[in-house]
């Protein structure tokens, strides 16, 4: 039997009502809606689901990003339209099976007992032979009794003119069929109960509106709350140590909706290990399950890959959060004016800032946005690094830093930093800088350790990265004098003075004024001092480099800029010596340690001219109290697509592997002698039909192959 590609075809209502019957049952309509789905589901893997619209803009630009909004291919797998191509396919596939399941089982009852002699020389596998003077009814039972002891299922005819003996085997061919179309419909079933169909179902019968505002959970109006006693959902729950809560969040479109679960998750404690080299090994979950019926309490574990289950619902470890760290904050002073001062706050909350003295002043909002005790970087080489849980390779970051960046080996080398601190600062027109500093200096492989300052205008962008010299003490403060002193025009004229004494003969004032005149130069010019601000950095090497380009003839730029930077090394030295004088320090030690901390300090005053703001925050001390984000759902299509699965394997084997045959021996009595004709008919042309053939032939009629 061929199955047709043809629709139902029914006899009733209107021409229209015929053909959409027809199309809607027809195999080929089934097989455009499956195209589709896999197209669908290409652009859904692709294609990242769930980001934030600014992500998708700047990728692909305004017009892409809200083509696919329009179109819902940033959430696919819950698209109206694609919800309903999967409603449309349950109804075609089912149709199909309506339509053929009665001829299939038709065909499979059916022994075809009543073919006619002649008609079975027409076959490609036939054989005669003469079987003496047996009976043609003992004949007949003899093989038929042969056939059914070799697992095909007989039946025997007995006509006039003699005896006709039809077996089958293979029929589970034709249930392949059944049961692949079948596991289609299941599987879309599952997907349609498992997805957001009940949910929308509900939330338009039922009144229920998205929530797209903020502030507390416990503060969200009933309307956007789905009852715990809803079928299937799938949703987040972000739970603190120490705390517990009872309501997932659903993500919608416009907006998000609460569900309510019958029970509320404790977390007692999150837990992370770590491998040797710093990567992580585990994340999991100690938490508590209060039932809200009977008031039991559960404790369980929820580990990545093995989820909890309560009342149908599981638990799964998604991902993990801060919940509510407090930070203590220690601001470094950048720009000339700024002063240092500490601040504490939580993550996930804001202080507020003035920006300069007076009333009138710019205010600021710090947002404290994130809070990592591990960070577990990359040092060996552009590779990327995947220990760190944000997907950041500190090495390749830093290529696009502020000043000079020296290369290091390529191979691979992970290392844990330390702890940092993110945060955002945020001007009163809304516009908001983001930026992220590690607590602890970083040898990043030149033996001059140095604190990493990032910062960056949009998320798009990589951080870029100021390097500040730890200093003898292996803190911040040594370059922090030496920012101030650099101000100062006072110590810039005393330290020019000291270097000009020591670097020239006493006895040639003359040469030591012409000395102190270029070293004052130099000092000035990269102090940015009595230069006109024009909205761009006014000092540092590139102010000292656009003087030499405006005053030095082009062929005698590189020896003056060589003995021009050598003189502004020699007064930055006496410059850090004198900051090191007035704070009651003692005075650096000329050697291969302090050349590194004052070549890194030159690079970073010359970076921190082009640095954005003011200040930088440097983490002084922290308290972390760790979150996890649990996804729960309850899925009761997950049985169906099961089964639906099961049955597709089932299915496919039959179809592929299984073969269907049918064999027809007519027995006949001519001249005394009992006569035979065999043929056998396969739905697949193998060399194991042949060689089938060739037995039934020995074993049936005595026909040597």
């Amino acid at each position: 039997m061929t199955v047709s590609t043809q629709g139902l075809q029914i006899r009733t209502g209107s021409q229209a009502l015929r053909t959409a019957v027809e199309l809607l049952s027809s195999m080929r309509f089934s097989i455009s809606l499956l195209t589709v789905i896999c197209i669908a589901s290409v652009i859904g893997t692709v294609l990242k689901q769930a980001e934030p619209l600014t992500n998708y803009v700047n990728q692909f630009g305004p017009f892409w990003a809200e083509l696919f909004l329009a179109l819902k291919l940033n959430a696919v797998y819950s698209a109206w339209w694609f919800l309903l191509i999967l409603a449309f396919l349950v109804i075609s596939t089912s149709l199909c099976i309506a339509r053929n399941t009665p001829k299939i089982v038709s065909d499979l009852k059916a022994y075809k007992e009543n073919l006619r002699e002649q008609s079975l020389q027409a076959f490609h596998h036939r054989a005669q032979a003469a079987l003496g003077t047996e009976p043609t009814e003992t004949a007949a039972r003899r093989i038929g009794a042969t056939l059914a002891g070799g697992g095909w299922k007989v039946k025997l005819q007995a006509r006039d003119n003699g005896w006709m003996v039809a077996a089958k085997a293979g029929a589970a061919n034709k249930l392949g069929y059944i049961a692949a179309h079948s596991a289609i419909v299941l599987v879309c079933l599952g997907g349609l109960l498992d997805g957001d169909l009940i949910v929308r179902a509900q939330m338009f019968f039922g009144g229920i509106t998205p929530y797209a505002g903020g502030g507390m959970i416990a503060d969200v109006k009933p309307e956007h709350r789905l009852p715990a006693t809803n079928p299937t959902f799938r949703g987040n729950l972000l739970v603190a140590e120490g705390t517990q809560s009872g309501t997932a969040i659903l993500n919608q479109s416009d907006g998000i909706v609460l569900q309510e679960l019958p029970f509320s998750i404790e977390l007692k404690k999150f837990i992370v290990e770590h491998y040797s080299t710093g990567m992580p090994k585990l994340f999991a979950s100690e938490i508590v399950i209060h039932d809200r019926e009977t008031g039991e309490k559960i404790p369980a574990r929820v580990e990545v890959n093995h989820p909890a289950s309560h009342r149908g619902i599981e638990i799964y470890q998604s991902s993990f959060d801060d919940g509510g760290s407090s930070v203590k904050l220690k601001s470094v002073p950048i720009h000339v004016g700024a002063k240092p001062f500490e601040i504490e706050g939580v993550i996930g909350g804001t202080s507020q800032l003035t920006k300069g003295p007076g009333e009138g002043a710019d205010k600021m909002t710090l947002e404290y946005t994130g809070l990592r005790v591990i960070n577990v970087e990359n040092f060996g080489g552009n590779s990327a690094s995947g220990a760190d849980a944000r997907k950041v390779d500190l090495r390749s970051s830093l290529e696009s830093r502020m000043g000079a960046a020296n290369k290091t080996a390529t191979k691979k080398e992970l290392r844990n930093v330390g702890p940092s601190i993110s945060y955002k600062l945020r001007d009163g027109a809304g516009q908001a800088r983001e930026f992220h500093n590690y607590m602890l200096p970083v040898d990043m492989g030149d033996g001059v350790p140095v604190y990493l300052m990032g910062v960056r205008d949009t998320p798009a962008e990589q951080f870029r990265y100021l390097r500040v010299p730890a200093d003898d003490q292996g803190a911040i403060d040594g370059f922090v004098q030496l920012r101030a002193a650099l101000s100062d025009p006072g110590m810039r004229d005393l330290a020019v003075k000291r270097y000009s004494a020591k670097a020239t003969d006493s006895s040639r004032p003359e040469l030591q004024a012409q000395l102190a005149a270029s070293a004052g130069k130099a000092l000035g010019l990269f102090a940015g001092d009595g230069q006109p601000a024009t909205g761009k950095p006014t000092g540092g090497l590139q102010a000292i480099s656009d003087f030499m380009e405006a005053n030095v003839p082009e062929a005698e730029r590189n020896r003056a800029g060589e003995v021009l930077v050598r003189i502004l090394n020699g007064a930055l030295f006496e410059l850090a010596q004198l900051s090191r004088e007035r704070s009651g320090q003692k005075p650096l030690e000329p050697n291969e340690k302090t050349q590194g901390f004052m070549n890194q300090a030159v690079l970073a005053l010359s970076d921190a001219q082009a640095y954005p703001v003011p200040m930088a925050f440097q983490l002084k001390d922290f308290t972390q109290v760790q979150a996890s984000v649990f996804q729960v759902t309850r899925g009761p299509g997950k049985n169906i697509v099961y089964l639906g699965c099961a049955l597709l394997i089932l299915g496919v084997f039959a179809m592929l592997y299984v073969r269907e045959r049918r064999v027809w021996i007519w027995l006949s009595e001519r001249d005394g002698q009992t006569q035979a004709s065999m043929a056998l008919s396969s739905n697949r042309k193998m060399m194991d039909t042949d060689r089938e053939f060739d037995r039934l032939k020995q074993k049936l009629l005595g026909l040597q192959p």
